[in-house]
Formats: C-alpha cells, structure tokens, sequence
C-alpha cells in the first residue's frame, strides 16, 4: 500500500479505470482462450471420439468457478481404466464391501474395482442399517465406500513404498467403477452425486433409466422406467458434472428394460412403440420389455456415455450377442459392460464349459468390463459362516486351520494380511515415529512385538497364472494334516482324529 500525492493511500486492488479495463480485457482474452482451447480438446482427442456433448465448452467454464480443484485420485482413475479398456481384451472387477477387500482384490492381481449400491445398501451405508437394494440409503453412501476403499489403497501404498516393495499390477490405486443408481432423484441430483464420486475418487460411474423413487435392484420385479430423454439429461449431468470438476470420468449408461414392464409417462416417442395402452392403479404406463427394447434404449444413450451396460435376468451368450449386435450395428466402437451377476445359478444355467468360457466369448462381442456386482458380499459372508460353523464344533482346530492357509496363501501367492500389524501401518507409523524423534523413539510398536517374533518374513513364490488349486476349499473340513471324525449321532462334535 502506497500514498499518493495528496497523502492518501492507494490500495493495489483500487485500480484506475484505465487499468481495470485492461485487467478487464486480459481476463477476456483468457477466457476466450480457455474456452478455445476446451472446446479443441473434445474435437480432436481421441478420448472424446463418440462423445456428443449438448452443451458448450463455455457453459462448463462458467460453471466452474474461479478456481480450479485437482481431484487426482479421480483423474489418475479414469485415465487408467480408459488404458486398460483400450489395450485389454477386457477388464473384469469384483465388488469390494470393504477396503481391505479392495486391497486384496488389488495383491490378488485385479486391474479394477467394482463398488456396487446393492453392497452398499446391505452392509456399507450412512444409515448404518441393513435395507435392500431399493435407494433407501443415504445419497452420499457410495462415495463414502470409494473414499474408505481409496484410503485404504492409499495406507497400502504407503506401507509398500515406505518398505521398497514395487505395488502389483503397477500400481495400488485400481480405478473405481462406482454405481450411482437412478441418481437419487432428478437431473441436479444426478449432477451433485456425480461431483461427490469424483471428490471420492471413482474413475467410472454408472446411471440406471429406473425411476429413483421406486429404484429396485435388476433381479427384482416391479422396476419403473423413466422416459428415455428423462434417462439421457441424467446422462448428461453426469457429463456436465466432470467436466466442471476437469476430470475425464467414464460414464456408463445401465438399461433395465429387459425386465422392466412399467413406465412413468409416454411422452417420448422412442418408448410409445413399447407401450401396450395399460395402465396401473399408480398410474404407471405398461410396457413390453425385453431385448428390443433394451437395444432401443442403449442406441439412445450411446452418445452420452462411454459404455454400455444391459441389465439382464439371466447368463445367456445369444441374448449378449443379440443386444451386441444391435448397438454395433449403428456405434461399431461403442464399449459394453456386463453383470456376471450372483443372482443368477450359474450352475443351473450353463454347464462347466460355458462357465469357463463365458467372459472370453463375452469378450469377442465387445463387453470391454465384466463384474461380478456382489463378490464382497458373498465372500465375507461364506468366508465368515465356514470359520464360525467350523468354530463352534472343533474350537482353535478351526482357526489354526484358517491360519495355516494364510502361511501357505503368503508363500504361495503373496497374500500379506496373516501380519495384520505390519498389513495396517504399524511399520509405517514406527517410521514416521521415528522421523519425528530423530531416531530414537523407544516406543515403536512393531519391533518387539508378538507379531515380529513369531510371523517369519515369507519370500512368496513366483506367482502361478493357474485357478484356484485344491487346497483352495472351506477351512471347515480341509485341512490334511489335521483329519478330524464326525459322531455320527452328534454332529456338533467335530474332533480331531488321533487327541
């Protein structure tokens, strides 16, 4: 601050007239510039082949504030997944509940994670509460599950880099492919869930043409379609929604109307075709779905988004090919995802060899992401019921038997949770102890612990690309070395042969 002649102060900010109109003008030219250069970036990238964007590269700058936020986690994510999908045959992910599910996923060799609401809804939300997969949890739940698997990825990150150990799969951070339902309401719902997936990390996010307020899981009956344009302005939010947070976010369209049979309103001609002239009590519009319908939709929603997914009631490789075929016929490169759902008996359904062959075949087709949406879910509690059943009948027997399947999992395969100190950070929080005392804390935890004294350090083994083996089973009941006998009269008494 300076004073002028007459001794009064002059504040930098209190321009003359003739600077603010040049700063003024400065700023014109800038933004000019920016919106040139936006606008540039989707005409000749070829990350935004396909992509139609009904709005302006100066509309998303006059969105975005004076500021910009780098979310890196988010833009490191997509551009990830965006690789994979373009240099894979395909990228298949399971569903992590939890982030430690995530972090095996990731030492297992996954390339991606998949965060289901379905999980969320009945084991992850904000609610704490246990509900179907009908949007009855708290909006912002998912986001939260993608920040809580990105910590720990990051935690694991930071655990293997502070020890000099490279991260598998290249990296620890596995892009996150994350479900936003219906959007939780209308299009400025579907654009603030969106913001919030990106703020937490997720690399794609996927929207369903369900109306959220009678939102159903895609193995449920009762689904209610909303109007197809209804379905692409949620599409489009989405879009909108990254490209004001400057963040390359894959957008996935769902479809259900293979199995749907109602409709909020036939005002858009592109369903009246499906209309059957019924309608219910609530007023709902009846409709004929199936296939037809859903490749109907898909070629609606195929310009806004980067993939495609068709929600399907069964595994059926003729029914994947047919609705292919009909987006490929009109968007040769158009990128389809598809639910290796649990909901479906796949035993039941297909025979062994189908089973075996069925993500390859899918492959072929162009399903460039295959998931199985309830992994987590199922695995934690299979994994749960086998040690507390196996518990309650032969004690410690079973959980020795747990343990000496982690030793043989971390010489084998290098699976790393049987140290759960070191697997959390201890070590890593004894060396940051250690950087802040200059070295001579004496209260670092990990030394001297029980876990250093009786968990030796286990090279593993080169990692085997064969399935699962043999010793692969339930803890109840596997175990050779340790042969047990069932009283036939009481099954409750499981003991070990031989005590």
């Amino acid at each position: 601050m300076s004073a002028n002649g007459n001794g009064h102060q002059h504040h930098p900010f209190n321009q003359r007239p003739s600077e603010q109109l040049r700063s003024e003008q400065e700023r014109a030219m800038q933004y000019a510039l920016a919106q040139e250069c936006l606008a540039n970036e989707w005409k000749t990238n070829p990350r935004w082949e396909g992509v139609e964007r009904p709005y302006t590269a100066e509309d998303v700058l006059r969105l975005r504030g004076s500021i910009h936020i780098e979310h890196t986690l988010a833009r490191l994510g997509a551009e990830r997944l965006w690789r994979l999908l373009e240099t894979e045959t395909y990228v298949n992910a399971l569903g992590a509940v939890t982030g430690n599910q995530a972090v095996q996923q990731v030492q297992a060799g996954l390339k991606a994670i998949y965060v289901s609401g379905w999980q969320v809804a009945a084991d992850a939300n904000n609610a704490g509460a246990m509900y179907p997969d009908q949007s009855l949890y708290p909006a912002d739940s998912v986001p939260n599950l993608c920040r809580r698997i990105n910590n720990a990825l990051q935690r694991a990150d930071q655990i293997h880099y502070s020890e000099g150990k490279v991260a598998p799969s290249e990296t620890w951070f596995a892009p996150l492919v994350a479900d936003a339902e219906a959007g939780f309401g209308g299009t400025l719902n579907a654009f603030e869930l969106m913001k919030g997936m990106i703020e937490a990390g997720a690399a794609c996010v996927h929207f369903e043409d369900q109306l959220s307020s009678a939102k159903k899981c895609g193995h449920l009956g009762g689904k209610v379609l909303v109007p197809t344009g209804e379905a692409i302005q949620k599409l489009v939010a989405a879009r909108l929604a990254a490209d004001v947070m400057g963040v390359p976010t894959l957008i996935m369209a769902r479809t259900d109307a293979d199995s749907a049979y109602l409709l909020t309103s036939d005002i858009d001609p592109r369903d009246q075709v499906f209309c059957t002239g019924k309608r219910t009590s609530e007023g709902f519009f009846r409709i004929q779905g199936g296939t037809e319908a859903a490749i109907a939709r898909g070629l609606a929603y195929a310009p806004y988004v980067d993939m495609l997914w068709c929600e399907t009631s069964h595994p059926d490789l003729e029914e994947a090919r047919e609705f292919a075929e009909g987006i490929h016929a009109a968007y040769p490169n158009k990128m389809l995802a598809y639910n290796c759902s649990p909901s479906f008996n796949w035993r039941k359904k297909l025979d062994e060899a189908t089973i075996a062959k069925f993500q390859t075949e899918l492959a072929r087709m162009g399903y460039k992401f295959q998931f199985v949406t309830l992994a987590g879910f199922h695995a934690l509690n299979l994994s749960m019921f086998e040690l507390a059943r196996g518990y309650k009948m032969s004690g410690m027997t079973a959980y020795s038997r747990l343990q000496e399947k982690e030793f043989s999992r971390e010489t084998e395969y290098g699976y790393e949770a049987v140290k759960h100190q070191r697997f959390v950070g201890t070590g890593y929080f004894d060396q940051v102890q250690q950087v802040i005392s200059g070295g001579l804390a004496s209260t670092v935890a990990l030394a001297e612990s029980t876990e250093a004294e009786q968990f030796m350090e286990k090279k593993p083994l080169l990692h085997p690309e064969h399935g699962p083996d043999a010793a692969c089973q339930p803890v109840l009941g596997d175990c050779p070395h340790t042969p047990v006998t069932i009283d036939p009269g009481n099954e409750e008494m499981l003991l070990p042969s031989g005590d």
